[in-house]
């Protein structure tokens, strides 16, 4: 949209990025009410779309990257985006993965705390974060609305503290089933069996484990009949209950 803040990209990025700008793109979203916008009003809304631009990015793209001014905040409509930080030694570590409904961008400061990127084709909306400071003064019920993305956040953090730090690979693995199976739920979708659009690389990153390791407690719970694993990457849950135990640490 011609209002639209530009974002500070790599020439890579921007040659592969697709931008499709809509005149009021919230009128059709199909996940407004898992979206931050869900709080508004028709009138609200218009003002909303005033300031958005729908944005696609390929698989394997990055979106946005660690230290980049936050200029830019998005909200993911369709597709899955990871979240990572490189660590000292080079290592990877993902903190997290966004679906259709989440937010992307919230900056304490004014430099993006992580990296983001596509796990699947992704597309987003997107906001100038200066314009969209603007609309939540004239709108305290957005902005609580981030504030409680912000807390939601914090909280998810805490959680994948207490899973890298506790649990064991099997309780690792259970947990995050159990995770994605709730949060489908959420999204109307189906919670059993569980899409798994990362790959076993991500999830290993994720959890603190290995890549073989992930792969051999897969192994070990579908022989167990816990889980059954099914084409186009879903993971059925055979046991629910055995599940459940597990991510509780038993």
């Amino acid at each position: 949209m011609s209002g639209a803040h530009k974002p500070s990209l790599d020439l890579g990025r921007t040659a592969r990025e697709l931008r499709v700008d809509q005149i009021h793109p919230c009128s059709a979203c199909d996940v407004r009410q898992l979206s931050i916008c869900d709080v508004l009003g028709a009138p609200e809304l218009r003002r909303l779309a005033d300031i958005v631009a729908t944005v696609s990015f390929a698989a394997h793209r990055t979106v946005l990257s660690e230290g980049e001014p936050a200029e830019l905040l998005y909200n993911v409509t369709l597709g899955t985006v990871k979240l990572y930080k490189l660590l000292a030694d080079g290592r990877r570590q993902i903190t997290g993965f966004l679906f259709p409904g989440d937010f992307l961008g919230i900056a304490l400061e004014h430099h993006y705390a992580y990296s983001a990127e596509a796990v699947t084709d992704v597309t987003l909306c997107r906001f100038p974060r200066r314009r969209l400071e603007r609309l939540l003064e004239d709108m305290p019920k957005l902005e609580k609305r981030l504030l409680a993305n912000a807390s939601n956040e914090l909280a998810a953090a805490q959680d994948q503290m207490v899973l890298l730090g506790r649990k064991t690979a099997r309780e690792k693995i259970a947990s995050f089933l159990a995770n994605l199976a709730v949060r489908a739920e959420r999204r109307g979708q189906p919670s059993n069996p569980i899409a798994l659009p990362m790959g076993r690389s991500d999830i290993a990153d994720y959890l603190g484990l290995t890549t073989e390791t992930v792969s051999r407690t897969f192994t070990q719970l579908k022989t167990q009949r816990i889980i059954t694993l099914e084409p186009g990457n879903l993971v059925r849950l055979a046991d629910p209950l055995a599940i459940e135990e597990l991510a509780a640490g038993g």
